[in-house]
């Protein structure tokens, strides 16, 4: 090999390593400050599940964004959106008299509605989690606690109930996000969850039963 071709490779190498300098320091000055904030909890939560490996933990997430950030949610129509209200005020029902039972409904409801908004089907829980946590960060971890409790599930003393209703209370914020489909976050979902007020554009609010684990003291969900 001539020595102009031994240069030509020397400065080639030198600018690949030069650009692969580059590309990292600016993933390690925007990549982690942008899937914090995407992530949110999510974000801490998969640094821990890695022993505190941050680069781990932005891989995953950075893989999570590049296989479902494009994902676009299928809207639900008024009536598709009252059935699932109906379905969960009834779950939230049943728990009073079987939490077990009513937490592996809300597992089954809240996969077939995540299915019925685009996501991976049901039959692809881990795929649809990870799908799920790159849109609805903030409310994932509900889901994740609900799904794992219809796997544990209650010991028969009140504290493992206890742990059911934990994880019922707090699927329901993930729920709500999926079947409002107007892009609200949240914001009209107060009045229409505790009956008192309307949805967006007049819509009409969606029941909502107040349970607890006993009937004569009701607690507000």
């Amino acid at each position: 090999m001539s020595t102009g071709w031994i240069i030509a490779v020397i400065v080639i190498a030198a600018v690949v390593v030069l650009a692969a300098t580059v590309i990292l320091r600016a993933r390690g000055r925007h990549g982690g400050p942008d899937l914090k904030r995407r992530f949110g909890p999510e974000y801490e939560r998969t640094v821990a599940r890695h022993d505190g490996d941050t680069r781990a933990a932005e891989r995953e997430l950075t893989e999570r964004v590049e296989r479902h950030g494009k994902l676009s949610e299928r809207p639900l129509d008024p009536a598709e959106r009252d059935r699932y209200a109906q379905r969960w005020t009834a779950v939230q029902e049943r728990f009073v008299d079987e939490p077990r039972e009513a937490v592996a409904e809300a597992d089954r409801l809240l996969a077939e509605v995540a299915g019925a908004r685009g996501y991976p089907d049901a039959g692809r829980y881990e795929e649809q989690l990870a799908a799920l946590s790159v849109h609805h960060a903030h409310h994932v971890e509900g889901y994740r606690l609900l799904h794992r409790a219809t796997r544990t599930g209650a010991t028969g003393t009140d504290g493992g109930t206890e742990e059911l209703r934990t994880a019922l209370v707090e699927a329901r914020a993930l729920f709500d996000d999926l079947i409002d489909t107007h892009g609200t976050g949240g914001r009209h979902r107060a009045g229409a969850v505790s009956g008192t007020g309307t949805g967006d554009a007049g819509a009409p609010a969606r029941p909502h039963t107040s349970w607890s684990l006993h009937r004569g003291r009701p607690k507000e969900s």
